[in-house]
C-alpha cells in the first residue's frame, strides 16, 4: 500500500509540473516561431536534430542504467549500494559528455558544411559543446532521483531550468536578431545552454543533499561490479542509441533536400518543414505529458517487480496501463480531429495548421502506447530489444524519405510519418506480448 501511495504521489508530482510546463513551453514556441519567422524554426529544427544527436551521444543509456541498477540495490535494501552506484554512474556520464563534446568540436565544420548547409555559423556548435557534459551528468542524477522515487526533485529541477531559458531567450532574440537566421538560432541555443548548466548545478546540489545520513553497508566488497552493471545497460543502449539518433538526424536533414527534389524551391521546403515540426507536432504531443509522467515511473517499478519475480503482477500493472492509455489516447484522438480549426487559429493564429493537424491526429493512438509499451520493456531488462526496434524504424524511415518524398512531395513525408509509427509500435507491442507470455517459462529478457 505505501509503495502504490508512493507511486500515486510521484505519478501526480510529474504529471502536474509537466502539464504546467508543457504548457509553458508551448506557448514559449509560439513566441518563438512569431519572433522569428518560419523559416527560421524550419533552419531551428535542423539544428535541434543535431544537437539531440550530441545530446544522445553524451548521455544515451546513463539515465536507464542508473535508474534500474538503484532501483535493484534498493529492492535487496542496500541504501549505501545505490548511493554509490549513482556515484558511479554520474561520473561515467561525465566522462560520455565530454567524449561527446571533443567529438562535436572536431566535426564542427562538417556539421556546419554538411548538415546545416551553412545556415548557421560553428559558434552554434561550439555553444552545443560546452552543453553536452552537463546534459549527461543531469540525466544520471535524474536516473537517481526517479529510482528512489523522490521525482519532486528533478521537477524543481526542470522548473529552474525552463525559467532561467525563457528569460535568456527573451532578452537574446530581443538582443542579438536584427535580420540573420543565423542570430536567432545563436540566441536559443545560447539560452539553452545557460540553463541546462545552471540547472544541472541546482541538481547536483539536492543530489549532495540527498546522499547525507547514515547508511546501511553495502553488500557488495568488488565496487567494481557497479562499474561493470551499469556499463552492461549503458554501452548496449548507447551504441544502439548512437545508430538511431544517427540515422534519425540524416531522416530530419533528408527531409528539406529531399522536399527539393520534388519541385519545391528551399525556402518552401523549410517552411513547411518548420510548420509539421515546429508547430503541429508540439500540439500533438501536448497531451502526451499526461503519459510521460507516468512511463518514467514504470522503468523502476517493473525492474523492482522483475528482480522480485513478481509475474502476476508485470501482467496485472501492464494491463492495466495500457488500457488507459488507449482510452486516453482515443479521446485524445478524437479531439485534436473535432478541433483542429480552433487550436490552430488559437495557438498560432494561422489556419493552414488544422489541416496538418487532422492528418497526423490518428498516429496519437499509436504513438502514445508505444511510449507507454517502451518503458514497460526498458524496466525488464528489453532496452536493447527497444533501440533496436527503434533502429530498424528509422531505415525504413529513411528508404520511404529517400524514395517516395522526391516523387510525392510533402505528401511522401506525412506517408513517411506514418509508416515509421506503426512500425515501430507494432514491433514494441509483438515483443511486450511475447514477453508476457514467456514470462513464467524464462525470467531471462533479452
Amino acid at each position: 500500500m505505501k509503495t502504490l501511495k508512493i507511486l500515486i504521489f510521484n505519478t501526480l508530482i510529474l504529471l502536474f509540473s509537466s502539464i504546467i510546463l508543457q504548457i509553458i513551453g508551448t506557448f514559449f514556441n509560439v513566441y518563438i516561431s512569431n519572433t522569428i519567422g518560419e523559416k527560421a524554426v524550419g533552419v531551428f529544427s535542423l539544428v535541434m536534430s543535431v544537437y539531440s544527436f550530441g545530446i544522445t551521444l553524451a548521455s544515451a543509456g546513463i539515465n536507464i542504467a542508473t535508474t534500474r541498477v538503484v532501483s535493484e540495490e534498493l529492492a535487496c535494501n542496500n541504501e549505501l549500494g545505490a548511493k554509490k552506484a549513482a556515484k558511479k554512474a554520474t561520473l561515467l556520464s561525465l566522462i560520455f559528455g565530454i567524449c561527446a563534446s571533443i567529438i562535436f568540436y572536431l566535426l564542427s565544420d562538417f556539421i556546419t558544411v554538411k548538415c546545416l548547409h551553412n545556415f548557421v555559423s560553428k559558434n552554434v556548435i561550439y555553444l552545443i559543446c560546452i552543453a553536452l557534459p552537463f546534459i549527461s551528468m543531469s540525466s544520471a542524477i535524474n536516473g537517481y532521483f526517479t529510482a528512489v522515487r523522490r521525482v519532486y526533485k528533478n521537477a524543481f529541477a526542470k522548473f529552474f531550468e525552463e525559467f532561467i531559458k525563457i528569460i535568456c531567450t527573451a532578452f537574446l532574440l530581443n538582443s542579438l536578431l536584427p535580420v540573420r537566421i543565423d542570430f536567432a538560432c545563436y540566441s536559443l541555443i545560447l539560452a539553452d545552454v545557460i540553463s541546462e548548466v545552471l540547472s544541472f548545478l541546482y541538481l547536483y546540489i539536492l543530489y549532495i543533499l540527498d546522499k547525507k545520513g547514515k547508511l546501511v553497508r553495502s553488500r557488495y566488497r568488488d565496487l567494481d561490479s557497479y562499474n561493470k552493471r551499469i556499463l552492461r545497460i549503458t554501452i548496449p543502449v548507447a551504441l544502439t542509441s548512437y545508430l538511431r539518433s544517427g540515422l534519425s538526424t540524416i531522416k530530419q536533414l533528408l527531409i528539406p533536400t529531399s522536399l527539393q527534389k520534388s519541385g519545391m524551391n528551399s525556402s518552401n521546403a523549410l517552411i513547411s518543414y518548420g510548420i509539421v515540426n515546429g508547430m503541429a507536432m508540439p500540439i500533438i504531443m501536448f497531451p502526451v505529458i499526461l503519459i510521460t509522467s507516468f512511463s518514467s515511473l514504470l522503468i523502476p517499478e517493473f525492474s523492482r517487480y522483475n528482480i522480485e519475480k513478481n509475474d502476476k503482477k508485470i501482467k496485472g500493472v501492464s494491463r492495466i496501463i495500457l488500457i488507459s492509455t488507449l482510452i486516453f489516447s482515443t479521446f485524445v484522438s478524437i479531439f485534436i480531429f473535432v478541433f483542429s480549426d480552433k487550436l490552430s487559429t488559437l495557438i498560432y493564429k494561422k489556419l493552414e495548421i488544422a489541416k496538418y493537424l487532422r492528418l497526423l491526429s490518428p498516429l496519437i493512438i499509436i504513438m502514445y502506447l508505444d511510449i507507454v509499451i517502451d518503458s514497460i520493456l526498458k524496466g525488464l531488462d528489453a532496452q536493447v530489444s527497444v533501440m533496436a526496434i527503434n533502429v530498424f524504424d528509422c531505415i525504413i524511415s529513411i528508404a520511404f524519405i529517400y524514395f517516395l518524398v522526391p516523387i510525392l512531395g510533402f505528401n511522401g513525408y506525412i506517408i513517411s510519418i506514418f509508416i515509421s509509427e506503426v512500425i515501430d509500435f507494432s514491433l514494441s507491442g509483438y515483443k511486450l506480448i511475447t514477453i508476457l507470455k514467456n514470462l513464467n517459462e524464462n525470467r531471462h529478457v533479452f
